[in-house]
C-alpha cells in the first residue's frame, strides 16, 4: 500500500539549483539600492519563506520596492543557465509512473516559476502549482499546502511535502503532512534544517525515495 499518494515539493534548492543565483541577486540588490555588503547568512536567512517583498523589508522597509525591482533584474535573466537539482528529474518521474499525485509549493510567483519550468523539463509532472499569487499567507503558515492539498483533493494524512528550508518543514508540520527536508540546496545550513525535526532529514535522492516508500 503507498503510504503518501501526494508528494508535494518546494522549488528553489529542493528541485531546481537556485541557491547560487538567488544570492547573487541578493548581493547586487543590496549593493546597487543600499551600497552595502551585507553578510550572505543575513542575505539568505528567509529564502524560502514568506517571500521575496518580505525579505527585502527586513534588509531596509524604506526602500522596499527598490531592493525588489533591483533583484528581478538581476535574477529573472539567471533563470536562462538554471539547472535542475542531480537526480531530481529521475525521481519526479519515478514517482509519477507510480501513480502519485505530484505538487509545487513555492515563495515565487507564478511568473517566475514559469522561468523555470521554460528551462528545465518538469512542468509536465505536476498536477497543481501554488505560488506566491495564490494564497494570502505564505510559508511558514500552512495555508499554501491545505491550498494544493484542497485543489488535489487530497488529505494531509496522505502527504508529504519535501523543502529545503526551515520554513518547510513548519509549513509541514502545520498543515499535517509528513514533513521531509533536503540537505542538496545548500540554501540553508543542515543543522538549522535539524533543528526543525522534520520527519526525514535526507541527503540524496535515493534517501528522498525510501523515505517516500
Amino acid at each position: 500500500m503507498m503510504r503518501f499518494r501526494t508528494v508535494l515539493f518546494d522549488l528553489d534548492g529542493t528541485l531546481i539549483d537556485s541557491g547560487a543565483i538567488i544570492l547573487a541577486s541578493m548581493r547586487h540588490a543590496a549593493e546597487v539600492v543600499l551600497g552595502r555588503a551585507i553578510p550572505e547568512s543575513e542575505l539568505m536567512a528567509a529564502v524560502g519563506g514568506p517571500g521575496l517583498v518580505e525579505q527585502m523589508s527586513a534588509l531596509d522597509f524604506a526602500r522596499t520596492e527598490e531592493l525588489v525591482r533591483a533583484y528581478r533584474e538581476h535574477n529573472e535573466p539567471l533563470h536562462a543557465g538554471l539547472q535542475c537539482c542531480p537526480g531530481v528529474l529521475e525521481v519526479l518521474a519515478t514517482l509519477k509512473r507510480e501513480g502519485r499525485r505530484l505538487g509545487i509549493v513555492t515563495a515565487k510567483r507564478r511568473a517566475t516559476v514559469q522561468l523555470a519550468f521554460d528551462v528545465v523539463p518538469m512542468e509536465h509532472l505536476f498536477d497543481v502549482v501554488v505560488g506566491a499569487d495564490d494564497t494570502e499567507r505564505h510559508k511558514p503558515h500552512p495555508e499554501p499546502l491545505l491550498t494544493a492539498l484542497e485543489r488535489l483533493n487530497s488529505p494531509s494524512a496522505e502527504a508529504a511535502y519535501v523543502g529545503d528550508s526551515p520554513f518547510d518543514v513548519r509549513a509541514a508540520r502545520s498543515a499535517g503532512v509528513h514533513a521531509i527536508a533536503v540537505t542538496w540546496g545548500s540554501i540553508h545550513p543542515e543543522e538549522r534544517l535539524a533543528l526543525e525535526q522534520p520527519d526525514a532529514l535526507v541527503h540524496t535522492t535515493e534517501e528522498l525515495v525510501a523515505a517516500l516508500s
